[in-house]
């Protein structure tokens, strides 16, 4: 036999749904501190990066003028202001700068990760003869003798603790190497492309 009882309790249940439409107070102080974190990041950035991400004229503005105050006190302030000019925006502006941000770190990500191969390569180069055979014979625009020059002088630097001069030199060939060999592989696509689109029509 139901519970005549049950549900009855002095109150409607839907008084209390307005309450839980409002965020909690701690959920606001997260989303406070993420806006405030966004903002600094965005005062660490050089200017003109700054000046690229689309924002609201006054936000950018308390941004810029938060990165030339050197007086720490003073920059503590302009930071504050900044978090609260975060504040001010909407949900869809705040997506727009903090896919601009991922942007940026993905592009640094992928820099730091080509210079780490770069150099792997550079070392192999010193420590394997037959690494130079290899690049040559993927690269045969390279100077061979150029390059065995540079080696040869790489190690002569590091066995005299001297400035690694033909060691950078190393590393500047091989990442025109690397632009070289990534600006032929986009005309490459590109050309595939212009095929495909060729093909269709």
């Amino acid at each position: 036999m139901p519970n005549p009882n049950r549900g009855s309790c002095g109150y409607q249940s839907n008084e209390f749904e307005q309450e839980y439409d409002r965020p909690s107070k701690s959920q606001l102080k997260r989303e406070m501190t993420a806006l405030q974190k966004l903002g600094e990041e965005l005062v660490e950035q050089p200017r003109d990066r700054v000046k690229r991400v689309p924002m609201p004229e006054d936000v950018r503005e308390a941004i810029l003028e938060c990165q030339q105050i050197k007086n720490h006190e003073g920059r503590r302030r302009q930071l504050q202001f900044v978090g609260k000019k975060m504040r001010s925006l909407n949900e869809e502006e705040v997506a727009i700068i903090q896919k601009t941000i991922d942007s940026w770190k993905g592009a640094s990500k992928a820099e730091t990760a080509a210079m780490h191969a770069l150099e792997r390569r550079r070392e192999k180069l010193l420590a394997d003869d037959n690494a130079l055979t290899e690049l040559t014979a993927e690269h045969p625009e390279l100077d061979v003798q150029q390059l065995r020059t540079l080696i040869r002088n790489a190690r002569k630097e590091q066995a005299d603790n001297k400035p690694p001069k033909a060691y950078r030199e190393i590393f500047q060939i091989l990442k025109q190497v690397q632009r070289s060999a990534s600006q032929s592989s986009d005309t490459d696509d590109m050309d595939q492309e212009n095929e495909e689109d060729d093909e269709h029509e």
